[in-house]
């Protein structure tokens, strides 16, 4: 890149086909030979407002900044304005947002917090720098070819045990040396796990997610919390090695929400399980090694773990998020499973799976609203920088009550799942159970629900930009396409806030009347 400075009059000069510059946020362009290649036409630049002039506001009417950074187009600035200096400075790696509402409150300069220390702010930071150094690039490629997330990010999630730590405190941790010594194994809590799970879901890439072992998240804590000692541990230490991933395989074609319906067969033998059965929508069943299996029995039905391996046969079901994921239709032909192999009591299945149903709704809560946090920054962006009739787009009233309505939706679940979280840290797994269940379904609702209306309002606040799957409106194309699977994961919502409910009703005094 030249260090060439130019007047202004000098590059107005240069403004008809074959000798075209423009100016970018006080970077001179030389667009002679790219012209005819321009997406838009040439037409677009040869406009008397872009050829020789400056072209900044036209440019980001169109472009994202990140357009600027892409080596085939930097490579066409051939210097700056003379006495200009850029105004636009993109955020840093690992940095935090300057717009508003785009941090959480305890990220907010000026803003405090009951829960989080500068130990937790230091956490955070490297783990959102980790997670656009080493994720993003990935993510976004992965999401384009549809393949399995790569191995080198694995490496490295085990390397600084992010593996480790997305399963949350626990003995598991005991001796190893999380994100490089920043927070000790015994001060790690459910605040930490909930800036791992928030910094991950702060960019586009749904299936990428989920591929990136999400099925691990679900399917690891049975074996963990169940698991014979040398089961438990073998697996374990696959799974944080980075070698190894684990589904949880559940939902079937003929049974979700109720697991209590399922058809998959496990029958007793002189040599172990004999397993028969169909599993469909299940997360990372594509690639996993290991499948957390609930299965009916004689006595009601078992949990077992089932290695990859003869009889068992996975096929991709494509949804309408990227393969990545790797959901997967999953066959059990007459596979023989060790007795070993049992997690819990046959016939106490139902309570190995309901176990793992808080916590795995909590954790996909806390993603979720940082996803749709993002959503509100980038409209709060577009919303200021887009002119319609001659004004900014937030100088509509419509716009803005929109803009209120998006960010109170996730202040106040952000606030929601803080507060429970804290309970979490201060409260042991039974009681968790006995009065968590209830708010973290009903909050997990709220969130999904509240989200779907954020992506609608997105879509139209950016119009036919939030429906194209390139350019300006990529984010929010994504997510309005992708936004319901919260919604149907870990729970259908309806279901959910059947459940808090009916958990409600239980504790109901007697007595009590109006």
């Amino acid at each position: 890149m030249s260090t060439k400075e130019f007047t202004k009059e000098e590059i107005a000069k240069h403004n008809k086909e074959g000798d075209l510059w423009v100016i970018v946020d006080s970077k001179v362009f030389d667009l002679s030979r790219f012209a005819k290649m321009h997406p838009g036409g040439l037409s677009v630049l040869l406009d008397e407002e872009v050829a020789g002039q400056d072209a900044t506001e036209s440019f980001f009417g169109l472009h994202k900044h990140e357009v600027l950074l892409r080596p085939q187009y930097a490579r066409l600035q051939i210097g700056t304005v003379a006495g200009q200096k850029p105004r636009i400075i993109p955020r840093p790696i690992g940095g935090l947002s300057a717009i508003p509402y785009a941090e959480p409150l305890w990220l907010t300069p000026g803003f405090h917090s009951p829960y989080f220390t500068e130990k937790h702010r230091e956490f955070q930071k490297a783990v959102r720098a980790f997670c656009e150094e080493v994720i993003l690039p990935d993510a976004v490629a992965r999401e384009e070819d549809g393949k399995r997330p790569s191995q080198v990010v694995f490496d490295k999630m085990a390397e600084t045990e992010i593996l480790a730590m997305r399963l949350g405190p626990g003995p598991h941790l005991k001796g190893r040396t999380l994100l490089g010594g920043i927070v000790k194994p015994e001060e790690f809590t459910y605040f930490y796990e909930m800036i791992l799970a928030q910094e991950s879901t702060r960019f586009s890439s749904r299936g990428y997610l989920d591929g990136l072992g999400g099925g691990t998240y679900i399917g690891l804590p049975p074996i963990l919390n169940f698991g014979q000692p040398a089961l438990r541990d073998k697996i374990a230490g696959e799974v944080f090695s980075g070698k190894k991933l684990v589904c949880l395989a559940i939902t079937e074609a003929f049974a979700g929400s109720d697991v209590a319906g399922l058809k998959t067969f496990a029958k007793r033998t002189d040599k172990g399980w004999l397993v028969n059965g169909t599993k469909k929508w299940i997360t990372n069943g594509t690639f996993a090694d290991y499948f957390t299996v609930g299965c009916s029995s004689e006595k009601g039905m078992v949990v077992l773990v089932i290695e990859r391996g003869p009889g068992v046969e996975t096929k991709i079901i494509k949804t309408s998020y990227s393969t990545t994921a790797g959901t997967a239709y999953i066959t059990f032909d007459n596979v023989l499973v060790p007795y070993e192999n049992t997690l819990g009591e046959d016939g106490k299945g139902l309570l190995v799976v309901l176990t793992n149903f808080n916590h795995e709704r909590w954790g996909m809560t806390c993603g979720a609203i940082s996803s749709q946090r993002l959503i509100v920054e980038e409209c709060l962006q577009w919303a200021s920088q887009r002119k319609v009739f001659g004004k900014p787009l937030v100088a509509q009233p419509v716009i803005r009550a929109k803009l209120a309505a998006m960010i109170a939706r996730v202040e106040s679940a952000q606030a929601w799942i803080e507060t429970i979280t804290h309970q979490m840290c201060n409260m042991s797994y039974k009681q968790q159970s006995q009065f968590l269940a209830g708010q973290i379904a009903l909050c997990k609702q709220y969130v999904t629900e509240s989200a779907q209306q954020t992506a609608a309002d997105a879509v139209q606040i950016f119009g036919g930009r939030g429906i194209t799957k390139t350019g300006m409106g990529k984010n929010i194309e994504h997510y309005h396409r992708t936004v319901t699977y919260d919604s149907v994961l870990g729970g259908a919502q309806d279901v959910l806030a059947d459940l808090a409910v009916r958990q409600a009703l239980r504790t109901m005094p007697k007595n009590a009347r109006l």
